[in-house]
């Protein structure tokens, strides 16, 4: 089962666009064709400027297990097979970390494998109750992709991370937030509530802020402290031509809660 309407769906509401990964009868596994799929409709979100909002999140009780694996024969033709989907996989995570607007990453159940690189690619990443992370390359005798080995030592440590990747032991939705890999769990009754009410929050926040931000953190650890302090001021003036610096400004000099346009 492929193809753009079966496997990957938007839904809009005002500034926040909502990509599901739709695919419950194979996990939400991907094929080569739902991942370039998911690429393709993630860039074209993050370059939408009238979205300011990216939601990512699953059907059912998954989120994404990465490869469907029962494409794959278990031997040297599966080479050109995961290079087919690890290509648009890791475009699709490298568009999650720099989009220009925040991305919220809803873990709605089981993450394993290539999926776990997207679900940590979310600026805010919120998980149910019931959810689990794993990162499961092991138990086929697998590295890892998908973003996997960058992001969890940037999250978590890299002792941390080691004990993930080679212990690769489930992780439930309570000992996620604490060792950092999601941001906050709630009831599987909550979830799609939460969801909604984080989204149209940040959707309705200062966007040109959240850009800066995001670029600032993802450099952060490559500029000397005197380099990246530059660029904080840099960035940080250069905000102060926006319109909603200027809302902030009058909102917060008013005491009254400012009305953001991502302008």
């Amino acid at each position: 089962m492929s193809g753009t309407e079966e496997t990957i769906r938007v839904e809009r509401d005002d500034a926040i666009a909502r990509v599901v990964m739709d695919r419950a009868e194979r996990h939400n596994a991907m094929d080569e064709t739902m991942a370039t799929t998911l690429a393709e409709t993630l860039e074209a979100e993050a370059a939408d400027d009238d979205v300011r909002c990216i939601v990512l999140t699953g059907t059912g009780a998954v989120f994404n297990t990465g490869a469907d694996l029962s494409t794959f024969e278990g031997d040297p033709s599966d080479s050109e097979r995961l290079e087919g989907i690890a290509t648009p996989l890791h475009d699709a995570v490298s568009t999650l970390v720099s989009a220009p607007k925040p991305v919220i990453t809803g873990i709605n159940g089981v993450v394993a494998g290539g999926g776990l690189g997207l679900s940590l690619a979310g600026d805010v990443v919120l998980a149910a109750e019931d959810a689990r992370f794993e990162y499961a390359y092991p138990k086929i005798g697998l590295s890892g992709d998908g973003g996997a080995t960058w992001l969890l030592p940037r999250l978590v440590g890299r002792r941390t991370a080691q004990r993930i990747a080679f212990l690769d032991e489930p992780i439930d939705a309570e000992a996620a937030v604490e060792m950092g890999l999601a941001t906050e769990s709630v009831s599987a009754d909550s979830f799609d509530e939460r969801l909604e009410r984080l989204a149209a929050d940040l959707a309705s926040g200062p966007t040109k802020a959240y850009a800066e931000i995001k670029e600032l953190f993802a450099t952060s650890s490559t500029r000397r402290l005197d380099e990246h302090l530059e660029e904080e001021q840099s960035r940080i003036v250069s905000l102060a031509d926006t319109d909603d610096y200027a809302a902030g400004l009058r909102g917060f000099l008013e005491k009254e809660p400012p009305t953001f346009h991502g302008e």
